[in-house]
């Protein structure tokens, strides 16, 4: 591989900022996703994806500068043994090819013969073939590099009314490269949840990372959530509440009519079926009506009416007989 700094158009010098943000810029000109019919762009981005992992490794830059290994990160001269005349020693390169002992520079076996050091080594640590077996590029000892990791999640704030929460409203996310996309609000939803979209974080040496959505919902007026109900106060006049008939009464879906039965007192509470969030398992909750009946100010005409309407009628009953008083 060429030499990494080369490769992402970098200095020495160059700080780990600096680093990061060339590599996101040729990752996403690169990606193969963008390049389908240009196989030299995958070639690329293999390369400059390579040497990000490289540099943006403190102690596999230091080791680079160093002169230590070389920009695929294998070892220059493993266990300290350098070539002579200039030439690399050390172990063979490549995993499954090429001579695998060392050299016999100054190494002279029974007969004069080279003694293949690297047979005894094979013998402790395993066969000459097969990718990371042996003594190889990779690493010495044969173990395996790490994946390369996926870029930083991004994460997102999303306020949804209650109303849409409540009926899972497709929601619109706009994400940091200016795309939009739809969310569909999960059943069960509770505030604060948050919801993981697969690759729509930045781009990395492993691919892309998450966005990841934190839904808040926003409060409602007269609606309060209770559990996977949802509670309103429904306020009715008094001449409804001893007369009883329909009246109308607000839901997340919309207006509907409700039966008061006549002799109606404040505080009771009915019930609308289907009328409340979604549970998890795809079942909904209920709409509790409580009712409460809304008298005039005394002070009004309809207030002065019902007094003058009342005056000498007396109820005799002892609505707190129940309580002991």
């Amino acid at each position: 591989m060429q030499d990494p700094y080369t490769l992402l158009g970098l200095s020495r010098s160059a700080s780990e900022k600096d680093i990061k943000s060339a590599y996101r810029k040729l990752a996403k000109e690169l990606h193969p996703d963008h390049n389908k019919d240009n196989p030299r762009a995958t070639e690329r981005f293999a390369e400059v994806t390579g040497a990000y992992d490289l540099l943006s490794d403190k102690d596999k830059r230091a080791r680079f500068d160093r002169g230590e290994i070389d920009a695929d990160g294998n070892p220059t001269a493993p266990f300290g043994f350098g070539g002579a005349g200039g030439r690399q020693g050390g172990f063979g390169a490549g995993a499954g090819g090429g001579q695998r002992g060392f050299r016999h520079d100054g190494f002279e076996g029974p007969g004069g013969d080279g003694a293949d050091i690297g047979d005894l080594f094979e013998g402790l640590f395993g066969g000459r073939g097969g990718a990371g077996g042996g003594f190889g590029g990779g690493s010495p000892f044969g173990s395996r590099r790490a994946p390369p990791p996926k870029g930083a999640n991004i994460p997102y704030r999303l306020v949804v009314p209650f109303t849409d929460a409540a009926t899972r409203a497709a929601q619109r996310v706009t994400l940091s490269d200016g795309k939009t996309i739809e969310l569909k609000v999960p059943p069960g939803v509770e505030n604060g949840q948050q919801v993981r979209l697969g690759g729509k974080g930045e781009a990395g040496p492993g691919g892309f990372g998450d966005a990841i959505v934190t839904i808040e919902i926003a409060p409602h007026p007269f609606f309060v959530r209770d559990g996977n109900h949802i509670r309103v106060d429904l306020p009715i006049t008094l001449t409804e509440a001893i007369a009883g008939g329909k009246v109308k009464v607000p839901t997340v879906d919309g207006a509907v009519m409700l039966t008061i039965a006549p002799g109606t007192s404040s505080g009771r509470t009915l019930r609308l079926k289907g009328k409340g969030f979604f549970a998890k398992n795809g079942e909904r909750g209920d709409q509790l009506v409580t009712v409460q009946i809304d008298l005039p100010a005394a002070d009004t005409p309809q207030g002065i009416a019902l007094r003058e309407r009342l005056d000498g009628w007396v109820d005799e009953r002892n609505p707190r007989e129940k309580l002991g008083l």
